[in-house]
C-alpha cells in the first residue's frame, strides 16, 4: 500500500511530477479514427477543427495484420498535424495483447509531447492502472517529457464494474472512465447484440385493467446501462475525474443516439464517443447545456445573492442546493463558450431575455 504522501511522487527517476488536478477542458465528443486508413488520415486536419477530442484507435476495429500500420500512421499524423486546442488521445491495445507494449513504447517516446491521454481498454482493477502508471513514468523519463500523460480507463468487464471505485482512484494520472457496452455485455453474458443503446425486450408493462391480460397494457423500453453509468459517474465524481458514455453503434439511428447521449449527460457524463462524423454534432448539441437552461441557472444564481437562504422564483423554491446545481450548468456553459463564439452568443442572448 502506497503512503498518501508518496502518491504524487514520480514513479521513475527523471519522470515529470504527477498532476494534482485533472484539467477540465471541453470533451463533449471523443472522435475515433483509424490512423492506418489513408482516407481517414487525410481528413484528420479538417475533423480536428470540429471536435474536442480526436482519438487514434489502435485496438478494436483494427485488424491484427494492420496493428503496426495503425501505430505508425498515428505517429506520422501526430508529427505532421497542428491540433490547436483539440486534444489528441489514443486507445492502445488491451494489456493482455501482444501489441500493447510496442504501442506504449513507440507512442510515448516518439509523440509523447503531442499526446494528451492514453485510453486503456478492458481495465479490470487498480492493478492494471498501476502497471501502466509505472511504465509510462519510465518511458516519460526516457523521452524527456515535462508533462505527464494521463490515463483513461474503459469499463468493459464485470470485474471492471465491480472495481470501478478503486480504478478511478488508482493513480493521479486517471483522467476519466468510459462505458464500453459491447464487451461489457459479453462479459456479463447479457443477451443483447447491440453496441450501446436500449433493447425492446428490456421493458416494463402497465398493470392489466380487466380479465384480458393483453388488452390496453402499454410497455416502456428501459435503459440497459442506467445502473452502470450511474455507478461510473459516482466513482469518477468521488475521485475528481471525468465520466463518459462510450459508443452508440447504430450510426443510422441518430434519434436514439441523441436520446442515449442525453441520458448520459443528465446523469453526469461530460461526453461520449463519436464513431462517425454524423455523431459529432449530436454530441456537441447534447453535451452543451441548452441556452434556456443556462439562462435559468444564471437567473437563480443572481437572485440567490450570496447563495444562502431561500427564494421563490416563478413559484419554485430555490435554496443553496439549487445554486450548487445551477453552478454546474453555468460553469460548464462558460467553459464551452470560451472557445465557441456562436454558443457564447446564444447563451448571452437567452440570459438577457430571461433577466430582462
Amino acid at each position: 500500500m502506497r503512503s498518501p504522501k508518496d502518491f504524487f511522487a514520480p514513479l521513475a527517476l527523471g519522470a515529470p511530477a504527477p498532476v494534482r488536478e485533472i484539467p477540465v477542458t471541453p470533451s463533449r465528443m471523443i472522435h475515433f479514427f483509424d490512423p492506418g486508413n489513408e482516407k481517414m488520415a487525410a481528413k484528420v486536419p479538417d475533423i480536428a477543427k470540429k471536435v474536442d477530442v480526436l482519438l487514434g484507435n489502435l485496438e478494436d476495429a483494427v485488424r491484427a495484420d494492420r496493428k503496426e500500420a495503425a501505430r505508425a500512421g498515428l505517429v506520422s499524423i501526430a508529427k505532421a498535424t497542428d491540433f490547436g486546442k483539440t486534444q489528441l488521445w489514443t486507445r492502445v491495445n488491451s494489456l493482455d495483447s501482444p501489441w500493447v507494449l510496442d504501442d506504449l513504447v513507440t507512442l510515448v517516446t516518439e509523440i509523447g509531447d503531442k499526446l494528451d491521454v492514453i485510453m486503456v481498454p478492458k481495465v479490470e482493477g487498480a492493478q492494471d492502472i498501476h502497471y501502466v502508471d509505472r511504465l509510462l513514468a519510465q518511458l516519460e523519463a526516457r523521452a524527456g517529457l515535462t508533462k505527464p500523460l494521463l490515463v483513461h480507463a474503459i469499463l468493459e468487464t464485470a470485474s471492471g464494474v465491480a472495481n470501478v471505485e478503486e480504478i478511478a482512484g488508482a493513480s493521479p494520472r486517471m483522467q476519466g472512465i468510459s462505458l464500453g457496452p459491447a464487451d461489457l455485455a459479453a462479459s456479463r453474458r447479457m443477451k443483447t447484440t447491440r453496441v450501446g443503446g436500449g433493447h425492446p425486450g428490456y421493458l416494463v408493462r402497465t398493470d392489466p385493467t380487466g380479465d384480458d391480460l393483453t388488452e390496453g397494457r402499454t410497455t416502456y423500453q428501459q435503459d440497459l446501462w442506467h445502473y452502470t453509468v450511474a455507478r461510473m459517474v459516482d466513482a469518477c465524481a468521488m475521485h475528481g475525474i471525468l465520466p463518459y458514455y462510450g459508443p452508440f453503434g447504430d450510426i443510422r439511428d441518430v434519434v436514439a443516439c441523441e436520446d442515449q447521449f442525453r441520458n448520459a449527460f443528465l446523469l453526469g457524463c461530460v461526453g461520449a464517443w463519436s464513431l462517425h462524423p454524423v455523431q459529432i454534432d449530436i454530441a456537441k448539441k447534447v453535451f452543451s447545456p441548452s441556452p434556456s437552461d443556462v439562462a435559468w441557472a444564471r437567473r437563480v444564481i443572481a437572485e440567490m445573492g450570496d447563495g444562502t437562504g431561500a427564494v421563490m422564483i416563478d413559484g419554485k423554491m430555490q435554496d443553496d442546493a439549487s445554486v450548487k446545481q445551477c453552478r454546474v450548468v453555468a460553469e460548464l456553459a462558460d467553459a464551452l463558450a470560451a472557445d465557441d463564439p456562436e454558443l457564447a452568443a446564444a447563451y448571452d442572448a437567452a440570459t438577457k431575455e430571461t433577466l430582462g
